[in-house]
């Protein structure tokens, strides 16, 4: 009996945030069929650090500019796939990011994403698919309520 091989993965991502009104928006990505929402990440590149690969992701599937205000969390898990007709276990770390939005639009994410789009981020929270994002976003709002703190 083979024992399944199992995999390191590190991958960056972000939430990018920007004000409209009295409301805070993050950006959110769809992916997939059946279609899921979550927060833009991807694979850190080799020779490419965590940050600067949330900001690349976050411009390629998000099709927006960030600034980088600071690490949120690191998220780690377990999951099966299929690579090259193996069933591999992958043990994978997430960085995550708080980003200010700076320019750019949604509607020009890369081919890998469904949609992406701009949402309350209440409303965000309710409509990510995975908890561990939920509790992500939930520590990124915290961080905007401290920015605005020091702001005001």
């Amino acid at each position: 009996m083979s024992a399944t091989p199992t995999k390191l993965q590190i991958s960056a991502g972000g939430v990018a945030f920007r004000r409209r009104a009295d409301r805070v928006e993050v950006a959110l990505i769809s992916v997939g069929t059946p279609a899921r929402w979550q927060l833009p990440k991807g694979l850190v590149d080799r020779g490419e650090s965590s940050m600067e690969a949330a900001a690349r992701e976050v411009r390629e599937e998000a099709g927006i500019e960030t600034e980088t205000l600071g690490l949120i969390e690191r998220v780690e898990y377990w999951y099966y796939a299929t690579e090259r007709g193996t069933r591999v276990r992958f043990h994978k770390f997430v960085d995550f990011y708080l980003m200010r939005y700076r320019r750019g639009d949604v509607r020009r994410h890369d081919h890998e994403v469904n949609e992406a789009r701009w949402v309350e981020i209440g409303q965000a929270a309710r409509t990510l698919a995975f908890k561990s994002e939920r509790g992500v976003l939930e520590k990124a709002r915290a961080m905007i309520e401290q920015l605005d703190a020091d702001a005001g």
